[in-house]
């Protein structure tokens, strides 16, 4: 069944209720194998790396929010990841936008890189540059939009379609907007990926990565690869996942209210030189984004004047957590280039725009008052 409104699939899509016992909510299936009936004779599930009914209602979930042919639930974010980069070979080369998670720089340059597999970054800001960087050993791009920690945002149709003409796959990490604010499949994108550990849990009590597909080919090239490499999420996390994206349009709409709320704050603010967020029509990105995204989102980056010293800053805030990932009902805040993005060298940082004095925020659900009011205690202990 279709919905019209994503706050309906957000609860009833996929799998919603388990047809072996009328349960509203699907059980965890907590069991490692299953019987079977006879020889080649199984149930549907023989061995719960290769499919768990947990599991499979998540898949069905993410798959119907993103408008994809099939969906796959991982360990973690990364894990989704290194499972979609392996679909290339030695001698294939992948485009990344010039501000992408870290962690994602790291498997590139640290892990895949050792398997003959290349990136080059490319400023997919701008489709024409975009498209000098293609080279011939490229197949595919990974895009982040926004994308961390600048909130840069790339034109995801204008790069598809520019990608496709040369034969690219093309990748989207979804995490900071979710299905419910951007839905990259439908903008051209072939693949959907998601660290679920952020807004799709929503409560810092998960690690998770999901993955969703345009097609079936793709779908039988990933669901080899999840088999065969096993970064499969358990079905007590994926229980975990599926309750959190029943409340996840609920708790955006707070979120992205408060966080327009925050960005306008800081924006105001004299002690702030500069804010990222393309919720703001005053951000670069504010145009591309609004007519790809339902708004801007939740994260912001910031950075102070000179005359403040960052560390007291993060000494001096008592309701906003210094930690790492985002996408909790908490708000955290976090120091990008010590941090989330510490496994960049400092020349590419810094060439990038990721400076020492950044600052990242992922404004939670609290009462915005108090949020302000704590960040101006902060920015005002942090003067020297």
């Amino acid at each position: 069944m279709s919905y019209k409104n994503i706050n309906t699939a957000l609860i009833h899509a996929g799998i919603p209720i388990d047809e072996r016992t009328g349960a509203v909510n699907i059980p965890i299936y907590q069991t490692s194998t299953f019987k079977q009936d006879g020889l080649g004779k199984m149930r549907g599930y023989e061995y719960s790396r290769t499919g768990n009914p947990t599991r499979e209602a998540l898949e069905a979930l993410i798959k119907d929010l993103e408008g994809g042919y099939a969906g796959f639930a991982f360990a973690s974010g990364l894990a989704a990841e290194t499972a979609v980069l392996s679909l290339l070979k030695s001698g294939d080369r992948v485009l990344i936008s010039s501000n992408v998670y870290g962690g994602t720089f790291r498997l590139l340059n640290n892990i895949f890189d050792s398997f003959g597999i290349t990136y080059t970054i490319s400023d997919t800001e701008d489709p024409e540059a975009f498209e000098k960087d293609i080279t011939a050993d490229v197949k595919a791009v990974l895009i982040e939009s926004p994308a961390n920690p600048l909130m840069t945002v790339t034109d995801i149709r204008a790069v598809a379609e520019i990608a496709h003409s040369h034969g690219l796959l093309v990748i989207v990490d979804n995490t900071f907007m979710t299905p419910y604010l951007q839905r990259p499949l439908e903008l051209g994108a072939d693949i959907v990926v998601h660290s679920a550990t952020k807004y799709l849990g929503g409560h810092s009590d998960v690690v998770a990565g999901l993955a969703a597909v345009k097609t079936k080919e793709l779908a039988d090239r990933i669901a080899f690869i999840q088999n065969s490499t096993g970064g499969v999420l358990p079905p007590f996390d994926s229980f975990l996942l599926i309750r959190g994206i029943k409340t996840l349009g609920v708790r955006l709409d707070r979120h992205v209210e408060n966080a327009l709320a925050a960005a306008k704050h800081l924006q105001a603010h004299p002690a702030v030189k500069s804010v990222h967020y393309p919720g703001l029509e005053t951000d670069k990105g504010y145009e591309v984004n609004k007519k790809q995204a339902k708004n801007g989102g939740v994260m912001i980056s910031f950075e102070l004047t000179e005359g403040h010293d960052i560390e007291k800053f993060f000494e001096s805030l008592e309701l906003i957590t210094l930690a790492e990932s985002l996408g909790g009902v908490e708000s955290l805040v976090c120091h990008p280039s010590s941090m989330t993005h510490a496994s960049i060298p400092g020349e590419i940082r810094k060439k990038v725009g990721i400076t020492d004095g950044l600052i990242r925020l992922s404004i939670g659900i609290e009462d915005i008052e108090d949020i302000l009011a704590d960040l101006d205690n902060a920015i005002a202990k942090s003067e020297v």
